[in-house]
């Protein structure tokens, strides 16, 4: 049998400046730890780069960005340490794309679940077809979003984030999260997507890399204390996840 938290990983190209990170599994381009520690190296390998001018952060396939934590490997955790550890995978990938002193452009195909919706926000620019719409389901699983809240918070307010957050089984459309300030711009196909992805990291990639380190870090003020406010998050969802109520919507949502 398998091991579905082994599957998936993460493919990086650099050409003329600009660095493409795909991610992929084929759960719906779900992430284990596994691809959350590739994710979270890639992505500060190419701000180590001087080739990197800029990075696009996308997912395979056409329909799913992200589904979020893997849900075989949240059944797998039978301790905290281990608890804290998967969802510290989250935080460092975060954190990571907050530290990293290029832009990162978000391209989102499809829709966003959890850590998906997450991700898309840790990005600095974020573009979308009008499939990718977003929910973060944590609360419904019985842990709450707690890690991704931070980024998914700095990009939509408290408000929307409130409204995701409570209303976890609900999905909003990709029109609403670029009302909320998430997506920048929403296409109607992935064609017109990836040709506004390519201009804007072409332009990008010609800009004064210093220039931009410098504004970027302007954009990040005040999150200074993610490390160690992340790091609570993920022992919060640590602790959550070992729970019965968890293991159990788990156990019945794998059964349908």
């Amino acid at each position: 049998m398998t091991d579905k938290t082994q599957q998936g990983g993460v493919n990086t190209e650099v050409n003329k400046g600009i660095a493409t990170v795909e991610f992929h599994h084929p759960a719906s381009n779900s992430l284990p730890g596994k691809v959350l520690a590739q994710l979270a190296d890639e992505i500060t390998k190419c701000g180590e780069n001087d080739e990197v001018k800029v990075i696009v952060l996308k997912s395979s396939g056409d329909r799913a960005f992200c589904a979020g934590a893997s849900f075989d490997e949240l059944l797998s955790i039978s301790d905290f340490d281990t608890g804290k550890k998967f969802f510290m995978g989250f935080a460092n990938v975060i954190n990571a794309a907050r530290k990293c002193p290029k832009f990162i452009i978000g391209r989102v195909q499809g829709k966003a679940v959890g850590g998906g919706v997450g991700m898309a926000s840790a990005v600095d620019y974020c573009l979308a077809t009008k499939y990718a719409a977003v929910k973060l389901s944590e609360l419904a699983i019985g842990i709450g979003p707690f890690v991704v809240g931070p980024a998914v918070e700095r990009k939509v307010g408290t408000s929307a984030m409130s409204q995701l957050a409570i209303d976890a089984t609900e999905w909003q459309t990709a029109e609403w999260a670029k009302q909320k300030g998430l997506y920048t711009d929403v296409f109607e196909t992935a064609d017109e997507l990836d040709a506004a992805v390519s201009e804007l990291a072409h332009k990008l990639a010609a800009y004064n890399p210093d220039a931009m380190k410098q504004l970027k870090r302007t954009f990040w003020e005040g999150c200074e204390d993610w490390d160690a406010k992340l790091s609570k998050r993920a022992e919060l969802s640590g602790k959550l996840v070992l729970g019965d109520f968890t293991k159990n919507f788990i156990q019945k949502f794998k059964s349908k």
